[in-house]
C-alpha cells in the first residue's frame, strides 16, 4: 500500500511537471504594455476607433519582445476558437516550400512541369516549359485573368486544369494574384513528400510551436488547397509571426532556416510598377510581393487574408500583431493600426500609467459585437412559436425548417437534401451549436469545399421585429462570416430573405414555404 502511494505520488508529480512543461511550450509568455515600452493609451485609442469604425474586429493579439502585451476577442468570438485565414494560408504554404528546399527535396528554380508529367497538355508552350516554383511563389505565373474561380469550381483535377491554361506573359515578369498558383505549391510539396502540407508541417512547424487543433481544406484529390482554407487560433497565428520575426528561431532552436525567412519576406516583384511613387506610398498593396508574404508600409511585412485576417510583423519595433476580422475595406483597417498602434511602440519603459493600464484591461475583457441589427420588440414576442415549414425547390436545397422559439431554449432545425442541422438560438444572449452545415464562404463554390473538416462552432440569436417578422443571426465563429434570415409570416405561409455579411446586397432568391401539417 505504502509503495503504491509513493508510486502514485511520483506519477502525480511527473504528470504535473509534464503539464507545466507543455503549458510553457504552448502558451506565449505574458507581460504588460508598459513593461515592454508600449503605451496602453494608444491601444485604448485603437480599440475605441475600431468600435466606431465600419470594420468588424473579431480578435487582436499584440506581441512585443516575444511577449503578449494585449489580447482581446469581441464576443461571441473566443480564444479557443479557430478562425478561417483565407490567404494567410499562403504564408504557411510558402513555409512548407521553405522546409522542402532546406531538406534539398526541391529548389525554387525547379520547373513546375517536371513534377507532373502525367498531367501535362498535349502541347507544352515555351512559357509553361519555363514556369518555376519561384514564379508560383511570387504570383508571376503569367496567366491572365486569375484562373482560380473557374478551376476550383468546375474541375475535378485542379493540377491538370491549371497546366492546361494559357500563360500569356513570360513567367516572372508580371504580378497577378493567383490563388491556384499557391495550390500548385501545395501539390508540389505533396508530390515530393507523399504528405499533405498540413501533415508535412506538423513535426517541422506546428509541434515545435505548440500549435494544435488546426485544419485545412482539400481538393477532390486530397491535396490541401494551399492558398486558402486553413483554420487556426489567434495565439497560434501570433506564434507564427513571432517565429518569422525571430528569423526562424524558437526557444533557442533554429526551426526554420534564417536564410529562408529572409528570402521569403523580402520584395521579389512589384505589383504596380507603372504607378507613381506617390500612388504606391498610399497603399499597403503596392509595397512589393515576396514569397506569399506582402511587404507593407513602415518597413513591415505581413501574411494577409481576405476580409482582414493579418499577421503583421514589425522588425524595427520587435513586435507582432495578429488580427482576425471581417471588413470590406482592408486598407482602412490597416490604417487604424498605423495611426494608433504603430506609435505605441517606444523604447521608454517609464511611460506607466496605472489608470490607463487598468482601463485597457477592462476594455479588452469586455469587447463585444453588436448582437442584432434590430432590437427585439418584447411587446409582440410570442411565448412560443413551434412550426415546421416545407419549402418549394430552391438553390439552397432546403426542404423544411422547424422553428422552436420559446424564449428559453430555442432552436432552428434545417433539413436539406443530405442532412438535418440543429442550430441553437438565444433571445437575450448567444447560444452555441456545432454544425456541419456549410456557412458563407468566399470559396464556397469550390469542389470538395469543407469536405472532411470537423463541425464548426455557430452562435445563434433571434429577435421578433414585429408580430409577423423574425430576424435570425447565425455567426459562424470559425470563419469571418455571418448569415442573416428575415422570416416573414403570413398565415400559413412564410418567406425567408437570406443575406451574408460579406455581400449583404447580393440577390439571393427568397425562400417560400408553407406550414407542414
Amino acid at each position: 500500500m505504502h509503495t503504491r502511494k509513493i508510486t502514485a505520488t511520483v506519477f502525480s508529480v511527473i504528470l504535473f511537471l509534464s503539464l507545466q512543461a507543455f503549458t510553457q511550450t504552448t502558451i506565449l509568455p505574458r507581460s504588460t504594455p508598459e513593461a515592454e515600452g508600449v503605451s496602453s493609451k494608444n491601444i485604448i485609442s485603437f480599440l475605441e476607433a475600431a468600435t466606431k469604425s465600419k470594420h468588424e474586429f473579431h480578435s487582436i493579439m499584440m506581441l512585443r519582445h516575444g511577449k503578449v502585451i494585449a489580447e482581446g476577442w469581441w464576443k461571441p468570438y473566443r480564444p479557443e476558437l479557430k478562425h478561417t485565414m483565407y490567404s494567410v494560408s499562403k504564408s504557411f504554404t510558402s513555409t512548407a516550400i521553405g522546409f522542402a528546399v532546406s531538406e534539398k527535396r526541391i529548389t525554387v528554380n525547379d520547373k513546375v512541369i517536371s513534377f507532373f508529367p502525367d498531367k501535362l497538355p498535349a502541347t507544352i508552350s515555351p512559357n509553361l516549359s519555363e514556369l518555376t516554383i519561384r514564379d508560383l511563389l511570387t504570383m508571376s505565373v503569367g496567366q491572365d485573368p486569375d484562373p482560380t474561380g473557374p478551376v476550383i469550381s468546375t474541375q475535378e483535377d485542379w493540377i491538370k486544369a491549371f497546366l492546361a491554361l494559357p500563360i500569356l506573359s513570360k513567367p516572372g515578369s508580371k504580378f497577378l494574384y493567383n490563388s491556384t498558383a499557391t495550390y500548385m505549391l501545395s501539390a508540389i510539396v505533396q508530390k515530393v513528400t507523399k504528405q499533405k502540407i498540413i501533415d508535412y508541417l506538423r513535426p517541422r512547424l506546428f509541434q515545435p510551436l505548440g500549435i494544435t487543433g488546426i485544419d485545412w481544406e482539400i481538393d477532390p484529390a486530397g491535396i490541401n488547397t494551399g492558398g486558402w482554407g486553413f483554420r487556426i487560433k489567434t495565439e497560434d497565428l501570433a506564434k507564427f509571426g513571432q517565429l518569422y520575426l525571430q528569423k526562424g528561431k524558437w526557444k533557442g532552436k533554429q526551426v526554420l532556416p534564417q536564410a529562408w525567412v529572409e528570402e521569403a519576406t523580402t520584395k521579389k516583384i512589384e505589383q504596380t510598377p507603372e504607378l507613381s511613387q506617390a500612388a504606391k506610398d498610399s497603399s499597403d498593396w503596392r509595397q512589393g510581393y515576396c514569397y506569399q508574404f506582402w511587404r507593407s508600409r513602415h518597413n513591415t511585412y505581413r501574411g494577409d487574408g481576405a476580409f482582414g485576417q493579418y499577421i503583421l510583423v514589425f522588425p524595427e519595433q520587435d513586435a507582432v500583431i495578429a488580427i482576425t476580422s471581417e471588413t470590406g475595406d482592408m486598407q482602412g483597417e490597416l490604417d487604424l493600426v498605423w495611426e494608433h498602434l504603430l506609435p505605441a511602440f517606444t523604447s521608454d519603459k517609464s511611460i506607466a500609467d496605472k489608470k490607463e493600464s487598468s482601463l485597457l484591461k477592462q476594455k479588452l475583457l469586455n469587447l463585444t459585437l453588436n448582437e442584432l441589427s434590430m432590437a427585439t420588440d418584447t411587446s409582440v414576442m410570442a411565448p412560443s412559436f413551434n412550426f415546421t415549414y416545407q419549402f418549394e425547390p430552391n438553390a439552397k436545397k432546403i426542404k423544411t425548417i422547424q422553428f422552436d422559439l420559446n424564449n428559453t431554449n430555442s432552436s432552428l432545425l434545417i433539413k436539406d437534401d443530405t442532412a438535418t442541422y440543429k442550430l441553437n438560438l438565444g433571445v437575450s444572449s448567444w447560444k452555441m451549436s456545432e454544425t456541419t452545415r456549410r456557412g458563407p464562404s468566399l470559396v464556397g463554390a469550390a469542389k470538395n469545399h469543407f469536405v472532411g473538416l470537423p463541425a464548426t462552432k455557430v452562435a445563434g440569436k433571434y429577435s421578433w421585429i414585429d408580430g409577423s417578422t423574425i430576424e435570425i443571426i447565425l455567426r459562424y465563429l470559425e470563419s469571418p462570416h455571418t448569415e442573416k434570415l428575415i422570416c416573414k409570416i403570413d398565415g400559413n405561409n412564410i418567406s425567408i430573405e437570406t443575406s451574408i455579411s460579406f455581400s449583404p446586397n447580393a440577390k439571393i432568391p427568397v425562400l417560400k414555404g408553407v406550414i407542414n401539417r
